[in-house]
């Protein structure tokens, strides 16, 4: 596994799987600024491994290798971008480690900010963000022929519900299918119909990955069924 400039990779793998036919790659959230590490231990990463259970339960039998991106450093930054860089490097060890195989990316946060950035990547057939973080202008043009499903609570302080309605509107325009549920009652931390958030966006993920049907509330928001993707 390449290094990063003398760094740990940036994919870390949750579990073996032998010849992966698709995978998810989970990126938590983080800081608008901070260049220091991360420790090892965050409540962030914590809260992205609830997540994780209930997508390998809804993807289990499909050979699916779930990862998480390891960032090098807590923060955006700025034009530095560091988690959207952290991602790409994931995507490219991912692709050593499984081949081409169809991934979903699924990021909290400043992590679902880094992974519609990573999203033009061959490699990527969706994205799921939670509470994404969605800043006005944040591009759009390299989304066309993917699949963007976004997950805002409608009481979030933190990340504007209003952004990612902006986002998927601009995405949709520029060729994406894209798809938003607000999460009634719901804040950034997702605490508040927590199982909600986790069923829905593991159901969702197999969807995306076609291990199973997307839930109507998705599916009845992308083109019918038979339009070229």
């Amino acid at each position: 596994m390449p290094f990063r400039d003398g760094h740990r990779p940036a994919l870390e793998p949750t579990g073996p799987v032998e010849k992966p036919r698709a995978a998810v790659l989970l990126l938590h959230g983080g800081r608008e600024h901070g260049t220091e590490a991360p420790p090892p231990w965050n409540l962030p990463r914590a809260r992205l491994r609830l997540f994780e259970g209930e997508i390998r339960e809804s993807t289990a039998g499909g050979s699916v290798l779930i990862g998480r991106v390891r960032y090098r450093v807590r923060g955006w930054n700025g034009e530095r971008e560091d988690a959207a860089r952290d991602a790409r490097q994931a995507l490219r060890e991912l692709e050593l480690l499984a081949g081409d195989v169809p991934t979903v990316l699924v990021g909290h946060s400043m992590g679902a900010r880094a992974a519609l950035r990573a999203a033009g990547d061959p490699l990527v057939r969706a994205v799921v963000g939670l509470a994404p973080w969605c800043p006005t202008g944040e591009p759009v043009a390299h989304l066309s022929g993917r699949r963007v499903v976004l997950l805002h609570g409608d009481q979030d302080r933190t990340t504007d519900p209003r952004s990612s309605l902006d986002f998927a509107r601009r995405a949709t325009a520029a060729g994406a299918e894209a798809a938003i549920v607000l999460m009634h009652g719901s804040g950034h931390a997702m605490l508040r119909r927590a199982h909600a958030w986790h069923t829905l966006a593991g159901r969702t993920v197999a969807g995306l990955l076609d291990l199973a049907d997307l839930p109507p509330l998705i599916a009845d928001q992308f083109p019918p069924t038979g339009t070229a993707y």
